[in-house]
């Protein structure tokens, strides 16, 4: 039979034991700093954050949101934070200030998420001489310029102003725009809020697009077993959203706190949810390229060699990988 001496040093090595192996786990943990904006488009970061797979993989993050997801890309210059969710537009613009920012994977593709949505005017032709709000950099842009060489209209004859999404119905509403080019939930909160507004133009019969995990190349070279955590917890994700909807719906309800669990179902049937680097996903680069090159924008031409980094994806989801370089 244990003395009672025996049985508290006892107690005090499981309790040193104990200590130390929380100290290990918590130690383990990576802080990772990632950015985009406030919708379901992101969903993978959300649902990843709130079902606690970035944890699982041994990180901890820290999500930090904007007006958009491209306007957060930036930030990866420098090395200012870790990874961020936007647009190709942002990715290339990105890229082409600092080769680190490289684009992992891409995880949304825009069905029919973005359109134009007017207030007293009925048709594209109408809306020539008004002024229409775009997100400068964003996949709204990307789907404007798009939709004026698709339907060969002459850029000069609309007056583009520099809105962010999240001010773009309270500008419609104050009539300083007549209309603006944005995505979900924009498209629907503008239509319930402003009277007298419409969908002059949506994304069918003009363009798809994708949505990418973009990351800081250096952090990714300098932590490579955390970069495929990272990338395995956003596959899980994925994973769950496409088996799980109503699930991940309230992960993202939960997330955001400004969207109920039915809307955020409702909107999601716009989305598609796939990690992927395919031939879809590198036109959309090219595209991005030329829309950049025609505004002056870019310094230089895109090597998709040095922008595409496929190891991570190709590490947890190799059958994913498939386009051409």
């Amino acid at each position: 039979m244990l003395t009672r001496g025996a049985q508290t040093r006892g107690v005090q090595c499981l309790l040193v034991l104990s200590l130390v192996l929380w100290s290990g786990a918590a130690w383990a943990q990576t802080k990772m700093t990632i950015a985009t904006g406030v919708d379901p488009v992101f969903s993978a970061y959300y649902v990843a954050q709130q079902e606690g797979l970035f944890k699982k993989h041994g990180l901890d993050v820290r999500i930090n949101t904007g007006p958009s997801g491209s306007a957060m890309v930036s930030f990866l210059i420098n090395g200012q934070i870790e990874s961020a969710f936007g647009s190709e537009i942002a990715g290339v613009s990105n890229h082409n200030l600092d080769p680190n920012v490289v684009v992992v994977a891409q995880a949304t593709r825009l069905v029919r998420w973005i359109a134009i949505v007017g207030r007293n005017v009925d048709t594209l032709d109408q809306l020539k001489g008004k002024k229409l709000g775009v997100a400068r950099g964003s996949g709204g842009e990307v789907f404007w310029l798009a939709l004026i060489d698709k339907l060969k209209l002459n850029p000069a004859d609309y007056t583009v102003v520099n809105v962010e999404a999240p001010e773009m119905v309270a500008a419609l509403e104050r009539g300083n725009i007549d209309a603006y080019a944005v995505w979900e939930p924009w498209v629907t909160r503008g239509l319930a809020a402003v009277k007298n507004t419409k969908v002059l133009r949506d994304q069918e019969g003009i363009l798809e697009q994708g949505v990418y995990i973009y990351m800081n190349l250096a952090w990714i070279r300098k932590n490579p077993e955390q970069a495929e955590g990272f990338m395995r917890a956003l596959v899980e994700a994925t994973d769950l959203i496409n088996k799980d909807r109503k699930r991940a719906a309230k992960d993202v309800s939960d997330f955001l706190k400004s969207l109920d669990p039915p809307l955020v179902e409702q909107l999601m049937t716009k989305l598609r949810f796939e990690m992927v680097l395919d031939d879809f996903t590198t036109s959309l680069f090219r595209l991005a390229e030329t829309q950049l090159k025609q505004q002056g924008k870019l310094t230089k031409p895109l090597d998709l060699g040095a922008f595409v980094y496929p190891d991570l994806l190709r590490k947890v989801l190799p059958k994913s990988v498939n386009y051409k370089p």
